[in-house]
């Protein structure tokens, strides 16, 4: 599969988009729909099974075994973001382990299903390099990291990067 990856646009007319899309503390795989007017393709790039993680997941999650994923959502041949996420598997449901399995739907599309809460976090240059490792482009400007917490307790931490997918219509 081709797709276009390119950094989020540096041009000042951009900048309002950039905000909103940093201070989203809703389904950010939504609002990629939205503004590419198609649903998102799921591209996985990387998922194991682990227990090594990066010690700020650990601080943030707990838990002792994880689900390290790295995905891009695109469309139209265009990335609109680069994903990492661990997920705390002893914190989720068996469906929801399966349906990342899969590795077809967006993690925004399974969230739906859980009462969930968004936190942001400091990202670390450990957390970042899992990321870059598997998508290049490092774009610190355009990146943010945050906490999943369920009524359970912490399940996910997420470090994302929205691309120039984000600004180029259809």
């Amino acid at each position: 599969m081709s797709v276009d990856r390119q950094p989020f646009p540096t041009d000042p007319s951009h900048a309002p988009l950039l905000r909103a899309l940093m201070a989203l503390d809703g389904s950010t795989t939504r609002v990629c729909e939205a503004i590419a007017q198609a649903p998102m393709q799921v591209e996985l790039l990387f998922q194991q099974q682990t227990d090594e993680v990066p010690q700020a997941v650990r601080e943030a999650l707990g838990g002792q075994r994880f689900l390290h994923r790295v995905t891009s959502l695109h469309a139209h041949g265009r990335v609109l973001m680069d994903n990492l996420s661990y997920t705390r598997l002893d914190a989720v449901p068996d469906w929801f382990v399966d349906q990342l399995n899969e590795g077809k739907a967006p993690i925004g599309h399974l969230l739906q299903h859980l009462f969930v809460k968004r936190e942001p976090r400091a990202s670390t240059p450990e957390i970042e390099g899992a990321l870059w490792h598997h998508v290049g482009q490092p774009d610190l400007r355009a990146s943010r990291a945050y906490r999943i917490v369920t009524e359970q307790g912490p399940l996910m931490f997420i470090f994302e990067t929205f691309r120039s997918g984000m600004v180029v219509s259809p």
